[in-house]
This record gives C-alpha cells, structure tokens and sequence, in this order.
C-alpha cells in the first residue's frame, strides 16, 4: 500500500521510512510539497505531522476536507494535551497517535484505518478467474486461494485493474517502492517468479523486452 508520510524531522522520516519497508512510502517535510504529490498520485493513507513549516498540519486537515478528499489521516505527534487530540479528530483525523510510539502500534494502527478503508468500499478487485482481496492480502485464481506479501499483492493489484496493459519493470517497481526507498536488485522478478509457482506460469504473461501483463480474455464472436 502506498503511504504519503509528510514529516520535517529528518531523522523521523528516514526512520519511518525506513521502518515501514512492507509499504512503498513517499516522505515530503511540509504541507505544500503534500499537496503537490497527491495531486500526481494516490495514496492510500497520509501520516501527518502537526509542527510543520509554512502551514501547519491542522491546516492542511481542514483544507484536506474540506475539498472532500476522503484518504485516511493518522496524525503523528508530540502534542498530547486531550484538547489537542480532540481538535485533530474534529478536523477530519482518523486516529492520533503521541510521539513517541513503539513500530508495532502505529503499524497496527495503519492496518487498522487501511481495513476501514477497504470495508467502506467493495474489496474485491476481480477480473476472469482472478480475485483479489486487499482486506486479507489474498489472491483467488482457478480454484487457489494464497495470501501474498504487499509488494507480490501491489504487483497483482496493478495488473488486474488493467489487463492487457503491458508493464516494464520499472513501472513496476514504482508501483511497490516509495520514493527514497532503496531498490532490490530483481525484486519485480522474484515476486513474479513467486506469484507464478503458486498459482501457475499462464497467471503473469512475460512479453520479452517489453514487460508484463495478467491476459486479457478474448472476447466472444
């Protein structure tokens, strides 16, 4: 899943970033730069500082709403008065969590608003024999039910929503990494080599020196 972490503490974001490694995580350190990027791309959830330069993250908030963007905000802070804390909620905070906080609560956390999410809109992605359930991280295909890892999962999503399309590599791997998040030699590959040994070569077509695509059925004469 893709997170957009906006933090202007440097050693925070390399250690969020760094930490949250299972997603692809894109780190901006003001409200501007955020708005920006999620005008280029989607995101799945924001991480969201209060102190930030230039507009606070409160701010943002509201403004967030108030064009009716619905992601998921878990707003990370060392601000812990209860005034504080309702004030994040009431401006459209899904959850607030007080810097600082043990990895596996905000993961648990992150898990939690992504499940919200996905309960609030149809789950599953289908297309032919194929379903996929971003709930649970499971692929149903030609009778085989596996749960994948969340890039094996990001890589399945990506096909599936448009088959036929052909991928390279590298737009694969901007679909499974964020931005300053170092780049596993191969990393597509073994996940597709992966996805293929449980389910069955015919699941990812290769198109040699092109990419990858999940095949799109014929339609009927």
């Amino acid at each position: 899943m893709r997170i957009l972490l906006v933090e202007d503490d440097e050693m925070i974001g390399q250690g969020l970033q760094k930490a949250l490694k299972s997603h692809a995580v894109n780190w901006v350190t003001d409200t501007f730069a955020a708005e920006h990027t999620l005008n280029l791309e989607a995101y799945d959830l924001i991480l969201l500082d209060l102190g930030l330069p230039k507009r606070s993250g409160l701010e943002y908030l509201v403004q967030l709403r108030a064009k009716g963007m619905t992601i998921p905000v878990l707003i990370i802070t060392a601000r812990d008065s209860v005034e504080d804390r309702v004030k994040g909620l009431d401006c459209g905070a899904d959850d607030y969590l007080l810097k600082p906080f043990a990895m596996e609560e905000l993961e648990a956390r992150i898990r939690v608003l992504l499940r919200r999410k996905h309960d609030r809109n149809n789950p599953l992605i289908s297309y032919g024999d194929a379903t996929l359930n971003p709930a649970s991280y499971t692929l149903s295909y030609q009778g085989i039910t596996e749960r994948l890892s969340v890039k094996a999962f990001n890589i399945m999503q990506t096909l599936l929503e448009n088959p036929g399309v052909i991928y390279s590599r590298s737009q694969l791997e901007e679909k499974i990494y964020g931005w300053n998040e170092e780049v596993e030699s191969n990393a597509v590959e073994v996940h597709i080599h992966t996805i293929r040994r449980k389910f069955g070569a015919a699941i990812i077509l290769n198109v040699r020196g092109v990419g990858y695509t999940f095949p799109k059925e014929k339609a009927s004469k």
